[in-house]
Formats: C-alpha cells, sequence, structure tokens
C-alpha cells in the first residue's frame, strides 16, 4: 500500500495491487443485504448487457451500467452509509464487484 490519502479515514491514496486492494473492498461491503444488492446488480447488468449484444441493441449499452450500478449505489447509501469504492479506485472496485460475485457462488463469502 502507498501514502494515506490526507483524509484521514486510514485508507491508502492508491493500493500497489488488487490484492493489496479487495480486503479493502470487502470491508467496505460488510452488510450482506450491500453485498446482495451488488450480487444482483453485477448478474443483472452481465445478463442485460449479454441481451443488448445478442440483439445488437448498440443504442442501450448504458443499461447494463445503469443497472449494475444502481443497485450497487443503493447498498452503499442506505445499507453501508459510505462512499462507493467506485469513486476513487474505479477499475479495482469493477474487479471487485466480479471478484465477489465470484465468491458469493462458491460459497467463500455468505449470501
Amino acid at each position: 500500500m502507498n501514502e494515506m490519502n490526507g483524509r484521514g479515514d486510514g485508507v491508502p491514496a492508491r493500493f500497489e495491487s488488487f490484492r493489496d486492494f479487495y480486503p479493502f473492498y470487502l470491508k467496505e461491503h460488510s452488510n450482506r443485504t450491500s453485498r446482495r444488492l451488488h450480487v444482483l446488480g453485477t448478474s443483472l447488468g452481465v445478463v442485460l448487457l449479454g441481451a443488448l449484444l445478442l440483439a445488437r441493441r448498440w443504442e442501450l449499452l448504458w443499461l447494463p451500467f445503469i443497472c449494475g450500478y444502481g443497485f450497487a449505489w443503493v447498498g452503499h447509501f442506505f445499507f453501508e452509509h459510505n462512499r462507493p469504492a467506485t469513486f476513487r479506485y474505479p477499475f479495482y472496485s469493477l474487479r471487485g464487484d466480479f471478484t465477489m460475485l465470484r465468491d458469493v457462488l462458491t460459497g467463500r463469502i455468505p449470501w
């Protein structure tokens, strides 16, 4: 991990690797309802993206992102009461969404 972000929350300004980031990501998603909303949003977003690609509905390709992030942000604002990691770590956060989905589906993290 690198220098602190200056906000006094103990979170590094940047992470050296996804391996360093993922424990922080899981801590930010400790509320079970929030995790469920993330898994639901990510799953529906992937299904919707696939359906739109198959249907060649290019003009609607923005919808899966609204679906995925909409569910996730409800989880953060109403259940976790924290700020989504997407705002500070967009790529690690997206990878974290899919890693957490995998971990829920394989039983590593409780649903």
